[in-house]
């Protein structure tokens, strides 16, 4: 790893340390504030590789937050659970909503399960899509999912 990508990720952690930050856009900006410039993609790749998800409390490490569940349930059938509103397919992709700050925590669940069905996955703030390789991998997908919220 670089000199200036461990400097750059030891900033965001700085960042993310202190009170919490809403949005991707308002955690670049207060590294701007601190001397380092960083484009959006390069941002989200900083977080994901530190392993950071959004939460309602704000970014933190993706095990801290799954530490604090001491339920059985799945990471991702919690997820679900808490934050899919709605399902919508179009051909071999999903599109899953969820309010604001529930995308990220749905998609990194559905990442670790690592399902042969999913080609992968993109999250926004309240959207995921989800590309599968076909109509039928999509099926099987809209299908598990859907059998966890009941």
């Amino acid at each position: 790893m670089g000199a200036h990508k461990r400097f750059r990720q030891g900033q965001i952690l700085k960042v993310l340390a202190g009170p919490p930050v809403a949005s991707q856009d308002e955690l670049r900006r207060q590294l701007v504030h601190l001397g380092v410039r960083v484009t959006q993609a390069t941002l989200s790749r900083d977080l994901r590789e530190l392993r950071l998800v959004k939460t309602a409390e704000g970014y933190r490490p993706l095990s801290s937050a799954a530490a604090e569940e001491t339920s059985s349930i799945p990471a991702l059938a919690r997820a679900v659970k808490e934050f899919l509103l709605d399902v919508r397919p179009a051909q071999n992709m999903l599109v899953l909503k969820t309010p604001p700050g529930g995308a990220q925590p749905i998609a990194a669940a559905l990442d670790a399960e690592r399902w042969k069905e999913v080609a992968g996955t993109l999250a926004g703030d309240d959207t995921v899509l989800i590309v599968a390789p076909s109509r039928t991998a999509r099926v099987t997908v809209q299908k598990r999912i859907e059998e966890m919220l009941g």
